[in-house]
């Protein structure tokens, strides 16, 4: 503010002038805060150079929202400057130039203010001379017709005559932001207000328009009125359109949304799968690569046997040798140790039964462990049916989900067909007279916000019900995870117990061929140390081949179950494999159904647009016969004022005709004596 004031001294100065007083201290004022943003001149005689200064000042000025210039005096030379200096400014929205008898020059560039003006809201021109000089006031009003932001005009006293509200009437037709208009006390007359209610059918943003102490008759203010009532249910009914269209594309909004985080959902859902899925392949190929380790070491464990073996038939084979060599001399010893080979026999047939105890004792705990895999399996089945029997309640819960919404989009449909035939029924209402419509209006709003409390709630409901759902969907698959779970546990741990029979089965085997080698080493050393007991070696020999052919047999078997253990490993990873593709195409029946529901809201958007579209051309169709209705009531009252002209044409010629016959008659021309 202390720029402008200096601003505003230095301008003047510039001009060889002083600057006024009044200027000064009303800045000076508003510097300390009592003007706020408004520029309040009133009542100071302003010059030329003041108003050439502040015309300067308010080019590019960006302080004041608000000029008021009323009863200045203002030259026709300083009004034009001010309002040129205003052309420009992109703050002023009110301006008052009350009581400044502008002119020919001032109307003009008032037009020329009204053309190129874009933030103008409030122009006051009263008790002014606008209207005297027809051509300056056609470019006001030429200017006024170009306007897009003034909303409020007052032209009261300015000698506007009915040429210059044709020139308003043409305006009027152009300007489309215009809202309200006060004309009182000019000279409009009665073709002046003719012609303004004949352009107020192309205007439906004025509102408010005064024309009182105009001699404009009576019927004409009534249509007026008519029109201005007409023009506010139009902007009223357009904005309950504009509020509806914007309540219903929020909600459509929230249903884009709402089906949005569905859909989100859906996928963070898939990707959990997904990585569950992922999970238990890595872990099924960890217990894959266990498996194979394992075999790796028991084909290693079963090689380290066979190499021991041989190493033993290689000994046999040496021992063999030396024995051929000593047939010849311990022949003569073997009648001497037969008691001796007696014995050993017995302990050998001991030996023999503690095997074949021990053999059956292996093969009953290997029945025991097959019953009980046989037992995890047929848990697992059950485990697999459940899974299966849930996965159906998930799949049924969807379909009660999806005929959910299909019954409320049905009931939205029925809403939107009773909302057409409440529509219908208030045009045919509308014909009756304007006082039902109205009331049929407040009924049919009510009505509308009980139907759509209503679905509201429905859809509250429902959406409650659909949380329920989704709540119960999530506790059966925890449910079944942890079913899972405890299936793979039990798994696990029958597997462990497999792997330690196995190990133990292995140990005793790798104690026994232990012992044999003792005892072989230690017949060798017997061998060498008493050469007269060569008969007895032999015999142990062939003992040994035949344990260690049933060790072979033994070894066989181990590799025959560890093949049918893979073949069992192999045909669970391809049931799991089974499953994982059928949760696939769970997952994309899933996505389609979401597919379809984003195309059904595609389709109620369309459905939005078509209601919307109709209600226009309602809204114009009303609007075309509000026109034709105007036009015959203008018919009518002309025919109205016809027959009362030629009425009193007739009274007039009556009158003469009584006249003439009274002057004409003997008593009129009888003489006063008489």
């Amino acid at each position: 503010m202390d720029e402008f004031r200096r601003s505003y001294s230095r301008l003047c100065k510039d001009c060889g002038a002083e600057p006024q007083e009044a200027v000064l201290k009303q800045l000076h004022d508003l510097r300390e805060g009592h003007g706020k943003s408004k520029l309040d001149l009133a009542s100071q005689s302003l010059s030329v150079d003041t108003c050439g200064a502040l015309g300067k000042l308010l080019h590019n000025d960006i302080v004041f929202s608000g000029i008021i210039l009323s009863d200045c005096m203002l030259s026709e030379e300083g009004s034009k400057l001010l309002i040129q200096g205003l052309c420009s400014n992109t703050t002023v929205k009110y301006l008052n130039f009350k009581g400044n008898n502008l002119r020919a020059m001032g109307a003009e560039v008032l037009g020329k203010l009204l053309r190129q003006n874009k933030s103008l809201k409030s122009l006051v021109l009263e008790w002014n001379n606008l209207g005297i000089w027809e051509e300056s006031f056609s470019l006001f009003c030429e200017g006024l017709g170009a306007n897009t932001t003034l909303l409020q005009l007052d032209l009261r006293n300015n000698q506007v005559n009915h040429k210059g509200a044709e020139e308003l009437a043409m305006a009027l037709k152009k300007n489309s932001t215009l809202q309200e208009l006060d004309l009182r006390w000019n000279n409009i007359g009665l073709l002046g207000g003719r012609s303004i209610m004949n352009c107020l059918p192309n205007n439906k943003t004025l509102r408010k328009l005064e024309l009182a102490g105009n001699n404009i008759p009576g019927d004409v203010l009534r249509a007026v009125e008519q029109a201005m009532d007409h023009n506010i249910d139009r902007q009223v009914s357009l904005q309950e359109n504009q509020n509806r269209t914007y309540v219903l594309s929020k909600e459509v909004q929230n249903l884009k949304e709402e089906k949005s985080k569905q859909f989100l959902n859906l996928m963070d859902t898939i990707d959990k799968q997904r990585e569950e899925i992922s999970r238990n392949c890595r872990t099924s190929a960890v217990r894959m690569s266990q498996l194979q380790e394992a075999l790796n070491e028991r084909h290693s464990m079963i090689n380290s046997l066979k190499a021991k073996l041989q190493m033993t038939e290689a000994a046999l084979a040496l021992s063999e040798q030396k024995i051929q060599e000593l047939t010849e001399m311990l022949s003569s010893s073997k009648q001497e140790h037969l008691n001796l080979s007696q014995r050993q026999s017995k302990e050998m047939k001991l030996e023999q039964q503690e095997a074949a105890d021990r053999e059956s004792k292996l093969l009953k705990e290997l029945s025991a462990s097959n019953e009980r895999n046989m037992l995890l399996r047929n848990q697992v089945d059950e485990l697999e049916r459940k899974s299966k029997m849930q996965q159906e309640r998930l799949f049924l819960t969807k379909q009660e989900l999806t005929n959910i919404t299909a019954d409320l989009k049905l009931r939205l449909t029925q809403a939107e067909e009773r909302l057409e035939l409440e529509k219908r029924r208030f045009k045919q209402s509308l014909d009756d007279s304007e006082n039902l419509r109205l009331k049929e209006v407040e009924h049919m709003t009510r009505h509308m916000e009980e139907s759509e409390q209503a679905l509201k709630e429905r859809i509250q409901k429902l959406e409650t019900v659909r949380i329920s759902l989704e709540e119960e969907v999530s506790r059966v698959k925890k449910t079944i995870l942890a079913e899972r779970d405890q299936a793979e546990e039990e798994i696990i741990k029958a597997k462990n117990q497999v792997r330690l029979e196995v190990q133990q089965r292995m140990t005793h085997l790798e104690e026994k061929i232990r012992l044999m080698s003792q005892a072989r080493d230690e017949a060798q050393e017997y061998c060498l140390q008493q050469k007269q007991i060569v008969a007895e070696t032999q015999a142990k020999s062939s003992q040994m081949s035949l344990q260690m052919e049933t060790l072979r047999r033994q070894l066989e078997d181990m590799q025959q179950e560890l093949r049918n253990k893979e073949q069992e490993k192999v045909a669970e990873v391809n049931k799991v494999r089974v499953e994982l593709q059928e949760q696939i195409g769970h997952l994309q029946a899933e996505r389609t159904a979401q597919e379809g529901l984003k195309e059904k809201i595609a389709a109620l958007e369309r459905q939005i647009k078509v209601m919307s579209s109709s209600h226009r051309e309602a809204l114009l169709d009303r609007e075309g016969e509000n026109a034709s209705i105007r036009e015959k009531l203008r018919l009518k009252n002309a025919e109205i004022t016809r027959l009362r002209e030629e009425e009193a044409q007739r009274a007039s010629f009556l009158q003469n005709a009584i006249l003439a016959y009274v002057q004409g008659s003997p008593l009129g021309t009888a003489n006063p004596d008489q």
